[in-house]
C-alpha cells in the first residue's frame, strides 16, 4: 500500500514537470511569400516553440543567422522550430527562397 502511494506521487511529479517545461507556442504564417505577422514578440529567458504554417503552394526556408536556425517548410504544410532562451533584443529572420519579400523578426522582451 505504501509503495503504491509513493509510485502515484512520483508519477504525478513527472506529469507536472512535463507540463511546467512545455514551451510557449507562437504561430507564424507564410502567405504570398511573406511572414505574417512580420514581428513576433516572445518572452526573454524562456524556450519558445514557433509553429510555421506555409499557406503557399511552394516551399519556403525559415532562416535566421542570429537564432542559428533554418528549416525548410514544404508548401501547404507546417514546421516546428524551437528557440531560446533568448536575451532581450531583436532577432531577424528571412525566407531564403523569397528574400525580397519574406522577412521578419522575433523581439524578445
Amino acid at each position: 500500500m505504501k509503495l503504491t502511494k509513493i509510485a502515484a506521487i512520483a508519477l504525478l511529479g513527472v506529469m507536472l514537470a512535463g507540463i511546467a517545461q512545455a514551451a510557449e507556442e507562437f504561430t507564424i504564417r507564410i502567405k504570398d511569400h511573406k511572414f505574417i505577422p512580420e514581428t513576433t514578440e516572445v518572452p526573454s529567458g524562456e524556450k519558445v516553440k514557433l509553429v510555421i504554417v506555409n499557406e503557399d503552394p511552394s516551399p519556403e526556408e525559415f532562416e535566421s543567422y542570429e537564432l542559428n536556425r533554418e528549416k525548410i517548410i514544404k508548401g501547404g504544410s507546417k514546421g516546428i522550430v524551437f528557440i531560446g532562451p533568448l536575451e532581450p533584443g531583436e532577432y531577424p529572420f528571412f525566407g531564403e527562397f523569397n528574400m525580397d519579400s519574406a522577412k521578419g523578426k522575433i523581439i524578445a522582451k
